[in-house]
């Protein structure tokens, strides 16, 4: 395999590893610095330069994109994927993942555990989304903020208002999430790759900071995830489009919740934690995965005009439930490319397959075929305005007795 490594920092920890992780295993392996890359989109061949000259032809590249090089990064790994040279971090999914309110609206659709969290702008409404997330102590977070900077904690809720009008003030978009007590100054580091983790470590802060940050003086410890907060870590990271990924959760009392997750995750602190090669892994996935480059199938098949891609999720009452493929598909020149049924995949099912509830689709078909099976969008229900934070003396008092549900479940 010929690898480039696509990092703007050859002596890091992290690059260099990868480096002599790819030789060991005997493929050619280059550094290139991701600012010296340019696109030609000129003339009839569309290619990269490096240094002025033509890019050798690469199976795969490892992208190590900073956050100061979000933009361009994007658009050199975006120019590799147009040339059919593998990458296990698109750019769509270095988006996804760097932007961090669109990572958190992801993770929430496909109902993957996250602090509750909420997102506003107009001075009035601050105190109603400090309330929604279950009142002070709230954290505050910086959209564009990394390695714990930008992070804040506000004990209470008119020091929270405070520092987030200060903070709209100077122009800076803020998130508002439930404090997660029971995890104080402890989260966990998920390494996945493919559809696995290879590792996984507790990072604990220091003193009574709040934050666990390594950058910032946390110390780690290997952890053994077990099998629920592996799938998590999973899905997260497949959410964001991403095959190599650190997933980033707080240890909550109900179970792990997903704080982050980070395209180009550093290897020191993980492998010093575990004593485990995850380079190698890394560079063993990439080397199974190169003649297999992410297709946009909608993208790929969706040019014939009135055919295209679509997902169809057989709800409760679908005309679908207990018939086969081939009687409520196929007949309507539509094809089933990936069936799944929980957590169970099946590509290219067979005709005679019985649907079930629940089941999810990925069909190509006629456009008009597909739309008339899928229902009616279901109207969602207001929820009820947050009640004002009791002030009284027995307010504490009150929050600590066990709740009662009447007619519920």
């Amino acid at each position: 395999m010929k690898l480039a490594v696509l990092s703007r920092q050859p002596r890091s920890y992290s690059t260099r590893r990868l480096i002599a992780a790819a030789h060991e295993r005997g493929h050619d392996v280059e550094v290139l610095d991701t600012l010296r890359l340019a696109l030609d989109l000129s003339g009839d061949h569309h290619d990269l330069l490096y240094r002025g000259d033509q890019v050798a032809d690469y199976d795969a590249i490892l992208p190590r994109i900073g956050a100061s090089i979000t933009f361009y990064g994007m658009a050199v790994v975006r120019q590799f994927e147009q040339m059919d040279v593998y990458t296990p971090t698109t750019a769509d999914a270095i988006a996804n993942s760097r932007d961090k309110l669109r990572s958190i609206q992801l993770l929430a659709r496909n109902s993957i555990p996250i602090p509750d969290t909420t997102f506003v702008r107009d001075r009035g409404d601050v105190r109603p989304a400090i309330e929604r997330v279950g009142g002070a102590p709230v954290v505050i977070k910086l959209l564009e903020g990394a390695q714990g900077i930008g992070v804040i904690l506000a004990p209470e809720a008119k020091v929270a208002e405070t520092v987030i009008e200060t903070l709209q003030w100077t122009k800076q978009n803020v998130l508002i999430q439930r404090f997660v007590s029971e995890s104080r100054g402890r989260d966990i580091r998920a390494l996945v790759v493919g559809d696995q983790v290879i590792a996984a470590m507790r990072r604990i802060g220091k003193g009574d900071e709040f934050r666990s940050n390594v950058h910032r003086g946390g110390r780690t410890e290997p952890v053994e995830l077990d099998d629920r907060s592996k799938k998590i870590a999973v899905r997260a990271a497949h959410t964001m489009g991403l095959r190599i990924a650190g997933v980033d959760m707080l240890e909550g009392a109900s179970g792990p919740l997903v704080m982050e997750v980070n395209s180009s995750p550093g290897l020191e602190g993980i492998e010093g934690a575990t004593d485990l090669d995850v380079a190698g892994a890394i560079i063993d996935y990439v080397a199974s995965q190169v003649t297999f480059p992410d297709l946009d199938i909608r993208q790929r098949l969706a040019n014939t005009p009135g055919y295209g891609v679509a997902e169809l999720y057989v709800g409760p009452g679908a005309e679908l439930i207990d018939q086969t493929i081939r009687a409520c598909l196929r007949d309507r020149d539509i094809s089933v490319l990936t069936l799944v049924r929980g957590d169970h995949v099946v590509p290219n099912p067979r005709e005679d397959r019985v649907l079930e509830v629940e089941d999810r689709l990925l069909c190509f078909g006629k456009l008009s075929e597909m739309r008339s099976l899928i229902p009616a969008r279901r109207r969602r229900r207001a929820r009820p305005k947050p009640q004002p934070l009791p002030s009284d003396p027995f307010a504490d008092i009150v929050a600590d007795m066990p709740e009662m549900v009447v007619g519920g479940s």
